[in-house]
């Protein structure tokens, strides 16, 4: 059974950082591109940030590049997303995620793309 745990969510004012960590479980971690996406209270869930399962490309969601990074770490089968320079509307719950196939070439950049969730993070970040 495919487990995902984020954390590493929570409070900050404009400007700060925060990193965010999802450890995964249940299926072979290297195989499996894996992303980030947020869901702002009446938003849709939004793509963040993806890394392919050899952790050799990424992708980012505009509003976040220069600012986000993504990274994994195959030893410990966990993903990371490093937040900097944090502005109000990155208010979110963070949600991580494991790609629906292995080995895609291809990183999926939407929740249809994606078989397993974690239970989210809040993220906070006052003005």
């Amino acid at each position: 059974q495919v487990q995902l745990v984020e954390s590493g969510g929570g409070l900050v004012q404009t400007g700060d950082s925060l990193r965010l960590s999802c450890a995964a479980s249940g299926r072979t971690f290297t195989w499996y591109n894996m992303g980030w996406f947020r869901q702002a209270p009446g938003k849709e869930r939004e793509f963040v940030a993806a890394i392919n399962w050899s952790g050799g490309g990424t992708n980012y969601a505009d509003s976040v590049k220069g600012r986000f990074t993504i990274s994994r770490d195959n030893a410990k089968n966990t993903v990371y997303l490093q937040m900097n320079s944090l502005k109000p509307e990155d208010t979110a719950v963070y949600y991580c995620a494991q790609d629906s196939l292995p080995q895609r070439i291809v990183i999926p950049t939407t929740p249809r793309g994606y078989m397993y969730w974690g239970q989210g993070t809040q993220v906070t970040v006052s003005s």
